[in-house]
C-alpha cells in the first residue's frame, strides 16, 4: 500500500490527466498523448519537460525512418508520486463521505 501524499505538481489538471494516462501504459508515444489529451505540441512538450525535470518521467527519443519519435513513461518516482497522490485524494473523498453520513 502506498502512503497518501498530496502532490501539487501532479495535481494540476493537465498534468493529472497526463500522468493518469501514463499510469495505464508501459510507454506512450508523444502523438498518442497529444491526441488523447487534446493538447498542442508546445503545451504537451512543456508539461512533459516539467514532469521530466521533477524525475517523474523517462523520455526516449528515436527515429522511424527520418521521422523523430518521442516515447514517454512514468519513472519509479513518478509512479510512487502518482500512487501517493491518488491515495491522498481517496482519503479526502472518504473523509468527506464520512461527514455526510448520519
Amino acid at each position: 500500500m502506498t502512503a497518501p501524499r498530496f502532490d501539487e505538481l501532479i495535481h494540476a489538471p493537465t498534468r493529472l490527466s497526463l500522468v493518469s494516462l501514463l499510469a495505464a501504459t508501459e510507454w506512450a508515444e508523444f502523438r498518442y498523448l497529444r491526441e488523447q489529451l487534446g493538447m498542442s505540441d508546445s503545451a504537451l512538450s512543456k508539461q512533459l519537460a516539467t514532469l521530466e525535470q521533477a524525475g517523474y518521467l523517462e523520455v526516449s527519443k528515436s527515429f522511424v525512418g527520418k521521422r523523430p519519435r518521442t516515447s514517454v513513461r512514468l519513472s519509479r518516482d513518478g509512479r510512487r508520486a502518482f500512487d501517493g497522490h491518488v491515495a491522498a485524494l481517496q482519503e479526502i473523498v472518504a473523509q468527506a463521505g464520512a461527514r455526510l453520513l448520519p
